[in-house]
């Protein structure tokens, strides 16, 4: 990926309406569309509107990215806002968009978890997206649509495209940080401490407390992966938060790296497949 004259190569440039006059952009603000999945949705509204909205670029569930305002002009993507303290955030912001529902609301007495949207679209667990119920200061209560695996990897690439083409920009931001009380977009579940660490070359704080609040197991120590289901979820950090990044079958053993008590709760580091990643010790026996 390169940004050439203000565009990304290699992606489509569809020109949106509401296009305002030149800027030098100093941060990045993340969306959520808050609208229907379906392809090209939300960039076909986005880029011709009667409520004078619009976005630079637009990140689709499949990892697909569409630009619709070129990196030096004004888009209005952000409305009210205020970055630490400066206000107007449309006239030194590049806007992206991310495909996802926004909050959505429980329907109550349905096997596991189903979640309406407010165009009235009810999505369920498991069936080709994952939901989580949670509340946060931030974002309040609600149910949460988890970002794509494709959208992640896409967007880190636009991300660290864009700061290192754009000599200007200074920070990754959200939404909710620029607009609070009035925004909740992006929603909880995405990563974005993660993100701005690999971008921005800063330390993981996730991956700096699982190293301080763990330690080197003994050489050579295996475990064998024991549960009731067929796989035990690996994940990035010793949290339930969203965060899976594999699985490992019922029955494996897997060498442990580190281990460490978490929330009152043992974790062992492991490797598995090429990668390392967390599991909960009370699914493990020492093999």
């Amino acid at each position: 990926m390169k940004i050439r004259n203000h565009k990304l190569e290699g992606v489509e440039f569809q020109p949106a309406r509401w296009t305002g006059g030149a800027i030098t952009p100093e941060i990045i603000i993340l969306h959520d569309t808050a609208g229907r999945l379906e392809k090209g949705n939300s960039a076909r509204y986005l880029r011709d509107n009667d409520a004078k909205v619009s976005v630079h670029f637009v990140l689709e569930r499949d990892g697909t990215i569409v630009q619709q305002v070129p990196t030096n002009r004004q888009a209005n993507h952000a409305g009210e806002s205020s970055y630490n303290g400066r206000k107007g955030c449309n006239g030194f912001s590049i806007g992206i968009e991310i495909v996802n529902p926004g909050k959505m609301t429980r329907i109550a007495g349905t096997g596991g978890l189903w979640a309406r949207a407010w165009w009235k679209e009810d999505f369920q667990d498991g069936h080709g997206v994952e939901l989580v119920e949670m509340t946060t200061p931030e974002h309040g209560s609600g149910v949460w649509m988890d970002y794509t695996p494709e959208q992640i990897t896409a967007g880190t690439l636009l991300l660290e495209t864009l700061f290192r083409d754009i000599r200007t920009l200074k920070d990754i931001t959200t939404h909710w940080y620029v607009s609070p009380g009035r925004k909740v977009d992006t929603n909880p579940l995405f990563p974005l401490e993660q993100i701005r660490a690999k971008v921005l070359g800063r330390d993981d704080p996730a991956q700096v407390a699982a190293e301080a609040g763990s330690a080197p197991s003994p050489t050579a120590t295996m475990l064998r992966v024991v549960t009731a289901g067929s796989n035990l979820n690996l994940r990035r950090w010793p949290s339930f938060n969203p965060n899976v990044i594999g699985s490992v079958p019922n029955g494996t053993r897997v060498p442990a790296i580190r281990s460490g008590i978490f929330d009152g709760r043992a974790w062992t580091l492991v490797q598995f497949d090429g990668r390392e990643g967390w599991i909960v010790d009370s699914y493990t026996q020492i093999a």
